[in-house]
């Protein structure tokens, strides 16, 4: 209980030093508790331990000099800050949907990649050095991004694993929370290059993290330069609940591609293998795949999806209002 209290003090109230009186103390040790105990469950001693951390702690922030506060305390310039969505949709710029950088990677070990030349239409040039990244690592970026998205890049992001695994549609076992740790860290170490005409983005997709493996907290940070990848036609808001209704890596890679335009037209299979980032190279096992896929996205979206006689994909979407 004393780790937990601990770290829901020092992360989550910020109080001054005129509430910090025993009393009051005692009753924010008692709210932050399990529920149930009594306030004479929680010792002098250990009260006073708080009162004591609490208080250095204000101090030495309020000593820190202006250059080495956080951002949060800073004045942020307005292109720091990412277009607003919907909760129910996420924003992702187009350069990621319209690209291999989040592929359809096979199970298993994982590719180590050094100044790969990611796949991607029109006009994008990416470079990619990791691991590669796959659509389960997308869903994690992109809740980043949109617990990032109230305050603006550069700001620091919390939560808790269970929390954070319940948002992305995963289960709270053991071997989830290692996942999620594994690609946060993959996503760390990811290093990019997206050059879209004569602006490029270059750096990691998350900035730097912490986490508590008692509690399972985690503060992570994103570089504020993310936000000159979005636009006001450079990223598109994808509907979450339709991207995890879908199974299939293939399907949900369709779905983001498909969604970030309009009017799509027909392309070839070979292109879809190509821009997808596929590992499969029999090409009849990848148009299976593709196939299945496509009545997996047509039954979840609504949309009309076929492959022609001249082997191309074929997607009408909904009308919007």
């Amino acid at each position: 209980m004393t780790d937990r209290l601990t770290l829901s003090l020092k992360t989550r109230l910020r109080v001054s030093e005129k509430l910090m009186s025993e009393k009051k103390l005692k009753d924010l040790v008692v709210k932050m508790s399990d529920r149930g105990k009594k306030r004479s469950d929680i010792d002098p001693e250990t009260l006073k331990i708080f009162e004591d951390m609490m208080l250095e702690d204000d101090a030495a922030s309020l000593e820190k000099p202006a250059s080495t506060m956080p951002r949060s305390a800073e004045k942020r310039s307005e292109q720091d800050q990412l277009p607003l969505w919907p909760k129910a949709t996420r924003g992702v710029p187009n350069a990621v949907l319209r690209s291999a950088l989040f592929g359809v990677v096979m199970k298993g070990r994982r590719r180590f990649c050094n100044e790969l030349e990611v796949p991607s239409a029109g006009n994008l040039k990416i470079k990619f050095t990791g691991l590669r990244l796959d659509q389960a690592d997308l869903d994690v970026w992109e809740q980043c991004l949109s617990l990032a998205k109230e305050n603006g890049l550069g700001t620091r992001i919390e939560f808790i694993a269970n929390h954070f695994l319940e948002a992305i549609g995963r289960s709270k076992g053991k071997s989830q929370h290692k996942w999620l740790k594994e690609s946060l860290k993959r996503l760390n170490g990811a290093q990019v290059e997206i050059q879209e005409g004569d602006r490029a983005y270059f750096g990691t997709l998350i900035y730097e993290g912490f986490r508590d493996e008692g509690s399972g907290h985690y503060i992570v940070q994103l570089n504020p330069k993310l936000s000159r990848l979005y636009g006001q036609h450079n990223w598109t808001r994808v509907q979450w609940d339709q991207r995890h209704a879908l199974k299939r890596d293939l399907s949900q890679w369709l779905h983001g591609f498909y969604s970030s335009h309009k009017a799509p037209f027909p392309i070839k299979t070979k292109t879809i293998h190509w821009l997808c980032g596929s590992e499969n190279a029999d090409m009849s096992g990848f148009r299976k795949n593709l196939k299945n896929a496509l009545i997996e996205l047509q039954t979840v979206t609504g949309w009309r999806c076929w492959i022609d006689r001249s082997d191309r994909v074929n997607i009408v979407r909904k009308a919007t209002a």
